[in-house]
């Protein structure tokens, strides 16, 4: 079976643009490759991306133009080269990593929808951008043979959203990379030195955008530290990530608080780092708003740090009972949690300890051979 992969939004670059979509498209491609080359299997895969860096063995990867990272000019190319370039290799599928598929084209096509919080959360995107990714994403969804949801949240969205009968949606989850596993004393204090962090610190990974409510985390960070002992002031909380969209909010609210000895912004945190972050924490937190799955906290678990996160529906279903939630809108119940966090160091080995066994469910190899499978099944329905 001749697979054709649209990767146009993997990027190896370190910012923003390299996390979220690009880590799903990167990751899913090299378990694909993995799995192609110790199977032996018929599935061919072409895969469609601009990034110059990225390689995987066992997957031909056609190079487009580095134009394309452009927006406007992939938009473009996605709705008028690409058939072309499907009936040229004889493409049997073709899948889109990211929300959009081709619509001028009968070959049968596979889609990944990570999230609708461009239609739960209007007000947190560009109107441009809201309304491309609204229109494109309903077309995509109603055109394809089969939709992978990477949560049941993001399922039941499009179930809700679209109209789409349950049938045509399938749930396959992201995985963890195997880098992500916990470390010793020794290299986390090693490395704290290095980054000139202190001891004992909070942390968070993420794009700096209104969903994450971020807000909210600054807001109860400063409240704790209001009645919290001496000692614990001592412990910082540190905001890992790149810039996205309305971030500036943020900075402002770090200097009208006066918490610039206390907040420590890192920028883009590369991917080859980030178990360090998580190994070195004392917690992660987590305060999202929405998520299509929630992947950073899937990682922090696997590193056996302790998670204190947000009840959106997505983490609860990766996070299982392995963490400490509260009310995403709360900002007096995330107080509460932080209180209880830091000063707790029986309950952090207890959430250390589920979430090491609740992270072992989720892989990246598990995550391809359902995909796998999807690919099959349409193959075989039109045979």
């Amino acid at each position: 079976m001749q697979i054709a992969i649209n990767a146009q939004l993997l990027n190896t670059e370190n910012s923003y643009r390299g996390a979220g979509v690009s880590n799903y498209a990167q990751q899913l491609l090299r378990a694909l490759g993995e799995l192609k080359q110790a199977s032996g299997t018929n599935h061919n895969f072409s895969v469609f991306l601009n990034d110059r860096q990225f390689t995987c063995d066992g997957l031909e990867l056609i190079q487009s133009s580095p134009t394309l990272v452009n927006p406007l000019r992939r938009i473009v190319w996605e709705q008028t080269v690409f058939p072309r370039q499907l009936r040229r290799i004889h493409a049997d599928l073709h899948h889109g990593l990211v929300n959009v598929l081709p619509l001028a084209t009968r070959i049968p096509g596979v889609v990944t929808v990570h999230d609708l919080s461009f239609i739960r959360m209007p007000e947190k995107f560009h109107t441009a951008k809201r309304a491309y990714l609204t229109a494109l994403c309903r077309s995509s969804v109603l055109r394809a043979q089969r939709v992978i949801a990477v949560s049941q949240q993001t399922a039941d969205d499009l179930i809700h959203f679209f109209g789409l009968p349950a049938q045509k949606v399938v749930v396959v989850y992201n995985g963890v990379a195997p880098d992500f596993v916990p470390g010793d004393d020794l290299s986390n204090e090693q490395f704290r030195r290095a980054k000139g962090l202190p001891e004992r610190f909070l942390f968070y990974v993420g794009t700096l955008e209104p969903r994450k409510n971020l807000e909210l985390l600054i807001r109860a960070f400063a409240n704790w530290r209001k009645s919290c002992t001496a000692e614990q002031r001592e412990i910082k909380l540190v905001l890992a990530g790149g810039k996205g969209w309305f971030y500036q909010r943020i900075f402002e609210l770090v200097q009208t608080l006066e918490l610039q000895d206390a907040v420590i912004f890192t920028g883009f945190v590369p991917h080859h780092e980030l178990p360090n972050w998580y190994q070195a924490a004392l917690a992660f937190v987590y305060p999202s708003l929405f998520e299509g799955f929630g992947l950073p906290v899937l990682e922090a678990m696997a590193c056996g740090t302790p998670v204190l996160c947000s009840d959106a529906q997505s983490l609860l279903e990766v996070a299982g009972d392995a963490t400490l939630t509260f009310p995403a809108q709360s900002e007096d119940q995330l107080l509460g949690a932080l209180q209880q966090i830091v000063a707790d160091a029986s309950l952090r080995n207890e959430l250390s300890r589920r979430g090491l066994e609740r992270a072992a469910l989720f892989s990246w190899k598990r995550c391809a051979k359902e995909t796998l499978e999807i690919y099959d099944r349409i193959q075989y329905n039109r045979t």
